[in-house]
């Protein structure tokens, strides 16, 4: 059983920049695979990035466009997301999500993941 607690959203100007962080609970957050989405009102859960086990492997939304940095720290058991120069169609609820994994990748799939935050808001004012 793992629990994911996000935190870091905020209202903030296009341009700017937010880093998310997700804390998780458990001894073997190194076993999980980890993957930040948003859904935005009216929208589907999309995906934004995603790290295997380690943390070596990242795959990133096509929209992302370089702008955003997903990282893990397994000895504190939590991941990030940097972004950078936001946008206001980046405006959404971004959610933090696990699955176990016996591989280093990680899946684009929100229904791979068994595990989810609550939740933080991200505003981006034009």
């Amino acid at each position: 059983q793992v629990q994911l607690v996000e935190s870091g959203g905020g209202l903030v100007q296009a341009g700017g920049s937010l880093r998310l962080s997700c804390a998780a609970s458990g001894r073997t957050f190194s076993s999980y695979a980890m993957g930040w989405f948003r859904q935005a009102p009216g929208k589907e859960r999309e995906f934004v990035a995603g790290t295997g086990r380690s943390g070596r492997s990242t795959y990133y939304a096509d929209f992302v466009e370089g702008r955003f940095t997903i990282s893990r720290d397994n000895a504190n058991n939590t991941v990030y997301l940097q972004m950078n120069s936001l946008k206001p169609e980046d405006t959404a609820v971004y959610y933090c999500a696990a699955y176990y994994s016996g591989s280093y990748y990680s899946s684009r799939d929100h229904n791979d993941y068994k595990y989810w935050g609550q939740g933080t808001q991200v505003t981006v004012s034009s």
